[in-house]
Formats: C-alpha cells, sequence, structure tokens
C-alpha cells in the first residue's frame, strides 16, 4: 500500500482531504473521531513532511471560451537537457515539465488563451531553445480522467 508509514488516522484524514480539501478540521475530526485540535496537529505534521505538498484551486481550461491545452514531447541533447527545462519553467504559457525515459526526455504541458498564444510559445520559446533535436506538440481536445497526486 502506498500509505505504508502512516498510521490509520493519518491516512483517514488524508483521504477525506483529498476528496475534499476545504473540508474543516472539525468536521474531519468528528468524522475520524478525535478533535479538531488534533487533526490540526497531525495536517501539520504531514505537512511539515511534505507529505501534503499543496492545498489549491485547478481552472479547467476547457470551460474558458479560447483556451488551449497542449502536451509537447520534447527530444535534447544530454547536454542540452537542464537548459532546456530551466527555461522553460520561466514560462508562464508552461504548467507542468516532467523529465521522461526514453526518446522524449521532457513531456511538457502547457495552457494559453488562444492559439496565438500557443503558437508564440513553440516559436518564440520551444524554437529558440538550444540542443532541442525534436519536439511534437498534441493540444487536449477533452479530458477524460485528470488526477493529481497521489489517490488512495
Amino acid at each position: 500500500m502506498f500509505l505504508d508509514g502512516l498510521d490509520q488516522l493519518d491516512q483517514q484524514i488524508l483521504q477525506l482531504l483529498i476528496r475534499n480539501a476545504r473540508m474543516s478540521y472539525s468536521e474531519i475530526g468528528q468524522q475520524v473521531g478525535i478533535s479538531r485540535v488534533a487533526v490540526k496537529m497531525r495536517v501539520q505534521a504531514l505537512e511539515k513532511k511534505g507529505i501534503i505538498e499543496e492545498y489549491t484551486t485547478i481552472v479547467n481550461p476547457q470551460k474558458i471560451s479560447g483556451a488551449v491545452s497542449c502536451y509537447f514531447e520534447i527530444e535534447t541533447t544530454p547536454e542540452s537537457l537542464m537548459e532546456v527545462a530551466r527555461r522553460l519553467k520561466e514560462n508562464e504559457t508552461v504548467t507542468q515539465i516532467y523529465r521522461v525515459t526514453g526518446k522524449s526526455k521532457l513531456h511538457v504541458h502547457g495552457v494559453a488563451s488562444s492559439n496565438e498564444e500557443m503558437e508564440r510559445l513553440m516559436y518564440d520559446t520551444i524554437d529558440q531553445l538550444p540542443g532541442v533535436v525534436e519536439y511534437t506538440c498534441n493540444v487536449i481536445v477533452s479530458r477524460i480522467k485528470d488526477i493529481k497526486g497521489l489517490r488512495l
């Protein structure tokens, strides 16, 4: 199991927060049978250990008129990989960068407000990167399943 090393209460708290990160400490305490203060202490400990990384609001770009969501597979020379990743990380259109095995080496997601903005990412940024051997761009037309982080 993914959560070996966490006691049963921490596992239950995480499961509740994954379903609803806005759930109050009092609500969690009622469901797992401990006080609000005890829940708060456990959540803070999970945050401090890096088990809980963040709480966020996720905006679905497909629900916003004109937004374009793409992913890129980018192959680079070995010596330029980290420089390419660093430059992409600075670009506001880029939302995620993964170092992967296989030919591509980098898997990059981008969300733009328009096709023109996505083209600027391609022509003004990716095409100008040092050591890029090849890249492909795939437009995301619909989101079928999208899970963030570990699911229990």
